[in-house]
């Protein structure tokens, strides 16, 4: 009961007074969806380590004609397992394709599952190569500055623009409802550091969101890879961030 309450907390003061309409789904305790447009989910999982203890870790559903496009896995194949099943069974949503941020378990954890469904895997070149390197499951399709495709009306944009949080994370952009999915190249706007830092890349890493401010500057909304949804000002306070870094 206590684990509920704090799950309540979080994510009430998680969005902003924008999405105070927005429907919200309790697919578990560990589990959570928001929908921040007619077509687009936030998936919401949360996790516990020593080092963070209970966290939240970001992700997209983008939903069209009975279709789907998810942007990060839960961080493991049991997490994922239950989101997908929860998005054929209760949603009655075929899941298409899966684009994956960065070779962290945030956003590729449940590739092997996903894998054995035949959905296919997305990502740029250099997340393929950590992979391998790495023996992580290997995504299926990979591309490297930028890879754009219609998802039955939506222009979906997967970019990579320099490293950050890792040498190899992309932005994702929902043209249709100017909403970019930043990963962890980008900090909710309550967040009072980086984060993990280990794999970082703190010498582009302001040089990297500059560049999505440029490009993206109509976003509306923009979803980190952990904590509150925001909007334009994350990318402004992730500059910050790192300015006192």
């Amino acid at each position: 009961m206590k684990s509920f309450y704090f799950l309540f907390f979080l994510l009430s003061s998680m969005s902003l007074s924008i999405y105070a309409n927005s429907d919200t789904v309790y697919v578990n305790s560990d589990i959570v969806l928001i929908r921040i447009s007619d077509s687009v989910f936030v998936h919401i999982t949360y996790d516990e380590n020593k080092q963070y203890g209970r966290f939240s870790s970001n992700g997209l559903i983008i939903i069209k004609n009975k279709e789907a496009v998810i942007i990060d896995t839960p961080m493991d194949n049991e997490k994922t397992e239950i989101l997908c099943k929860y998005i054929n069974e209760k949603l009655e949503v075929e899941i298409k394709k899966l684009i994956i941020g960065h070779f962290h378990n945030d956003c590729l954890g449940g590739l092997e599952y996903m894998q054995k469904t035949n959905i296919e895997s997305i990502a740029n070149s250099l997340t393929i190569m950590k992979c391998k390197e790495l023996n992580l499951p290997i995504p299926s399709t990979s591309f490297t500055d930028s890879l754009s495709f219609d998802f039955n009306g939506l222009k979906i944009e997967c970019r990579f623009l320099g490293g950050g949080h890792t040498f190899d994370n992309i932005v994702v952009w929902i043209d249709n409802y100017k909403i970019l999915f930043g990963g962890c190249l980008i900090k909710s706007t309550q967040s009072k550091g980086l984060g993990n830092t280990e794999d970082a890349v703190i010498s582009e890493w302001g040089n990297t969101v500059l560049k999505v401010m440029k490009k993206y500057s109509d976003a509306k909304i923009v979803i980190p890879g952990h904590g509150n949804i925001g909007n334009y000002e994350s990318l402004k306070h992730t500059l910050d961030l790192l300015e006192r870094n």
